[in-house]
């Protein structure tokens, strides 16, 4: 049989004006821009929001229906989508104006976004930045100013001025399913297994590295475990290429491991192309409904995935920013970046998938 985390020049564009989505203490929407925001009210001065953000005594202690927040991502996909349900659920659940914005991996839109909601009299941002260098000139510009700030899947090489975080543990992820993996080694392969590595070290390297890592601290020690490959492809169309060399010149493959969203479903896809189900195994990381189906898949290549818990670090990300608001002690330190589990879903757990599939439903709308 063939086998195989105290983890941006401050730039004003011009005339730039993009959407938001308001979320109000009952929960309901509606678009509105950043000039439209302004109008008359003298809450939304340059005066008025140093009155409101600008100094410590008048940031702590203020009731719900005296804060307003904000939520920025920057990018549409369902991740980003979640951590932005997050913020406004938290908020909704605390009765406190929330507003939310996507800057579209764009550094400038970020800096511009961030001095607006400083304009208008945003007490608070929980935000997921762009980069941990250039994002922190705007964001520690704007906590000069007194506005709080927490941060979301990320760190910054400078987090001292900021409330605090929550992140995913990157190390976390790929032990998660290296302890899926190795059981599924003991148990369906008599402890032997030939591996092969999919990851994303020329992108992100310190990333993927964790991941991997993390994946590899759970079977390295298995005396009947070898890595016969370790190949870089995060996008899902490479990663069937990528995954299809891996399983020609190394025949006797019995696991893949890949470490994001596109390899796994790219190397799922490559094993199901060879007509190798049942024989080859794939193990990965992130979660989707994508790969939440291939999971439920009779053809029993996906095995387990674990990903990381969007909504929750958005939820806690911006509960900690308005209980800072309120002035209740958090017993958290200002600048620490904490971690959240990841959502381990396993093919042997079809209940936990389900549940997953549900919560992810729920959240997103879709």
């Amino acid at each position: 049989m063939k086998k195989w985390k105290k983890l941006l020049a401050l730039g004003m564009t011009t005339a730039m004006v993009f959407s938001m989505a308001a979320c109000t203490s009952n929960g309901e929407t509606a678009e509105q821009t950043p000039a439209a925001d302004s109008q008359t009210d003298t809450k939304n001065t340059p005066d008025a929001a140093k009155d409101a953000a600008g100094t410590d005594d008048a940031a702590s202690g203020l009731k719900p229906e005296e804060i307003t927040v904000a939520g920025i991502v920057y990018l549409e996909d369902q991740f980003m989508k979640l951590l932005s349900t997050g913020y406004q659920n938290a908020a909704k659940d605390y009765g406190v104006k929330c507003l939310t914005s996507n800057v579209n991996n764009d550094q400038a839109k970020e800096a511009n976004q961030i001095n607006t909601y400083l304009s208008q009299g945003v007490n608070g941002i929980a935000i997921a930045p762009l980069n941990e260098e250039s994002s922190i000139t705007s964001l520690k510009a704007a906590a000069q100013e007194g506005m709080k700030i927490t941060l979301t899947d990320s760190t910054l090489a400078d987090a001292d001025f900021i409330v605090g975080g929550y992140t995913s543990d990157q190390s976390q992820l790929g032990e998660s399913t290296g302890a899926v993996a190795k059981k599924f080694i003991e148990e369906k392969l008599d402890g032997k297994a030939k591996v092969a590595i999919v990851q994303f070290k020329s992108l992100l390297p310190e990333k993927s590295a964790a991941r991997v890592d993390g994946f590899l601290s759970q079977i390295k020690d298995m005396p009947g475990v070898e890595v016969v490959a370790d190949q870089d492809a995060w996008m899902q169309d490479t990663a069937v290429t990528t995954a299809n060399d891996i399983l020609t010149a190394n025949p006797d493959i019995d696991i893949i491991f890949a470490a994001n969203d596109g390899g796994t479903v790219g190397c799922t896809m490559a094993v199901k192309n060879a007509g190798l189900s049942g024989e080859v195994f794939v193990f990965g990381i992130d979660a989707s409904e994508q790969i939440a189906a291939m999971l439920q898949d009779s053809d029993n290549i996906l095995q387990a995935v674990t990903g990381q818990d969007a909504y929750g670090m958005g939820y806690n990300s911006m509960e900690l920013l308005i209980k800072t608001l309120e002035g209740e002690e958090t017993n958290i330190e200002e600048g620490s970046i904490l971690t959240v589990d990841g959502i381990l879903l396993d093919r042997a757990d079809p209940d936990g998938i389900n549940t997953f599939l549900a919560n992810l439903k729920e959240r997103t709308g879709e």
